[in-house]
């Protein structure tokens, strides 16, 4: 710890250097709209050449040849990190869903909430990388940030999970897009296909290896997923539901009753509610509160953002604004649908407005944006995969060399066929993604942020004036260790916030508990019945399957 605090440190005051330097210039408008490179610097021959996941070869390489490598892989400006948040985290048409299952007020309380708390997580998050980060020990990943503060076997809990997460992400898109085109070509198409046609582009878009390159398409789908929801807004006030999808409905998750048709084929007027629409049945309203935590579910990947910016520090920035933008979307998108349609909302909600004509136009504009964000998780996935696995365990080239390039290449296909293979085997969207939320992006989210920062604010603080890190003599004797200074580093300075942490993780905990418990129960209703998946041609939206 006190190695990785002194070299974190270091780098920081150069990137504080370098950033001082060129103070003063400003930015065109083109190139805040389509981010170029930060640092145009390539790698030499020597380092594109060297597998320095092996100590025999790392051991060539010299301090300052290391920490030009390590420079030359931090590229992303702080504009394009918020082009890719927001991409990574808008996601607001499941919003009117999670709306119908809770209600006006605690959907607009609960909304509010969480999206405060994940910027609160993403903050805390990034206190602890500008700590641990360093041009020597570059943190990479959330499990990187996990090991440093907790050890290897939080590392590799965190790994699992985030690998798990990453998966089930381009699973749930590469079911939501499959659905999409089924529509689309009006159930002509067999489903199979549709949804193996975009496990394919996932092939090419895989090919993909550094965020930077994804500034310019991060940036097109934000203004793509803007225009769905305008497009989609104006539609729902001026047609109505899609009644024929009433079994997909929100209303039907919540109670079959307010959406069924009498026997004269008449559906039930659109309702609203002020609180839960059936307080009975509150399992389907944590089932649309999990929705909502999927919904702000991209504090996983913070840590992977910030690895790649040439100025981290300018992260908070970055990232405080995309949520607030986030929040304003969903807020508006959410509640204009809720308003519109009622209980008929679907997820996601472009499926569920009727005029054909404009159902298609939705569907194929999701299609590309929800693309997009599923190479993202796919890259984000792969490296995680990749570097923890491949290069620490396995000592496999590093993704800069040219041996790296070539065995990315191989391995994308794989990753995008195991995700059609589990997403695909999944008929309930909306169930599965509350069982991923409540699983895997209710920790990232919530949960473990707070628990890094108590366990990395007691190492910190509990360091006496005489310890610390020499680069000659190496670390210090520490004066003490053991509970003792465990609960010295606990109650230091700023004690408060530990305790909020601890109760932060604690409340996430059970917010988790709850999901899981809904989510199951919803999935255990659906598999009561024969359903489709992914590996037939009858598609889960035709009516007449």
């Amino acid at each position: 710890m006190e190695e990785y605090l002194y070299y974190a440190e270091r780098t920081r005051a150069d990137q504080d250097a370098a950033e001082r330097s060129g103070a003063g210039r400003k930015t065109p408008l083109l190139r805040v709209m389509f981010p170029p490179k930060s640092n145009n610097a390539e790698l030499d021959d020597k380092m594109a050449n060297l597998n320095t996941s092996r100590a025999s070869e790392r051991a060539i390489v010299t301090d300052e040849e290391w920490t030009n490598a390590s420079k030359a892989l931090r590229n992303a400006t702080g504009m394009a990190v918020f082009y890719l948040m927001t991409t990574d985290v808008l996601g607001p048409f499941g919003l009117p869903y999670a709306v119908a299952t809770t209600g006006w007020g605690p959907s607009i309380g609960l909304y509010t909430v969480f999206g405060a708390m994940a910027a609160i997580s993403g903050t805390l998050l990034w206190h602890c990388f500008m700590h641990l980060d360093s041009y020597e020990y570059p943190c990479r990943t959330f499990s990187d940030l996990a090991f440093r503060i907790y050890g290897s076997t939080a590392r590799y809990l965190v790994l699992v999970f985030q690998a798990i997460q990453l998966l089930l992400n381009v699973a749930v898109i590469l079911v939501s897009n499959g659905e999409a085109l089924s529509q689309a070509s009006k159930f002509r198409l067999c489903y199979a296909v549709c949804v193996v046609v975009w496990a394919i582009a996932g092939f090419l878009f895989g090919q993909i290896r550094t965020l930077q390159k994804f500034g310019f398409l991060a940036n097109f789908a934000i203004w793509i997923n803007l225009l769905i929801m305008f497009i989609t807004m104006g539609v729902a006030a001026n047609s109505p539901p899609l009644y024929s999808a009433y079994s997909a409905s929100a209303g039907y998750s919540v109670n079959p009753a307010l959406v069924n048709p009498d026997a004269a084929g008449t559906f039930p007027p659109v309702t609203h509610s002020g609180g839960l629409p059936d307080a009975s049945n509150f399992g389907a309203s944590v089932n649309g509160l999990m929705n909502a935590v999927y919904a702000y579910s991209g504090t996983m990947i913070f840590i992977d953002f910030m690895s790649e910016m040439a100025q981290p520090r300018k992260f908070l920035r970055s990232m405080w604004g995309s949520q607030f933008f986030i929040y304003a979307c969903y807020m508006l998108y959410g509640l204009f649908m809720y308003g519109y349609q009622g209980q008929y909302v679907q997820n996601p909600s472009y499926l569920g407005i009727s005029p054909y004509a404009w159902s298609t136009v939705g569907n194929a504009l999701a299609m590309v944006t929800a693309l997009i964000a599923a190479a993202l998780y796919g890259n984000i996935g792969l490296k995680v995969i990749y570097n923890s696995l491949g290069v620490q365990l396995f000592h496999a080239p590093p993704l800069y060399t040219k041996s790296g390039k070539w065995i990315w290449a191989a391995i994308v296909p794989i990753y995008w066929s195991i995700a059609f293979v589990v997403g695909g085997a999944i008929p309930a969207f909306s169930g599965f993604v509350g069982f991923v939320s409540a699983l895997c992006a209710m920790q990232f989210t919530y949960s473990f942020p707070p628990l890094l920062h108590v366990g990395f604010m007691i190492q910190k603080n509990a360091m006496g004036p005489s310890e610390g890190f020499d680069p000659d003599k190496g670390p210090l004797p520490r004066t003490d260790s053991g509970l003792k200074r465990i609960i010295r580093g606990f109650m230091a300075k700023k004690w408060y916030i530990n305790v909020l942490n601890v109760l932060y993780c604690l409340g996430a905990l059970v917010c988790a508990g709850l999901g899981m418990w809904a989510s199951i129960e919803n999935l255990i209703l659906i598999y009561a019945i024969p359903e489709l998946n992914a590996f037939g041609c009858k598609s889960p939206l035709d009516a007449d399957a």
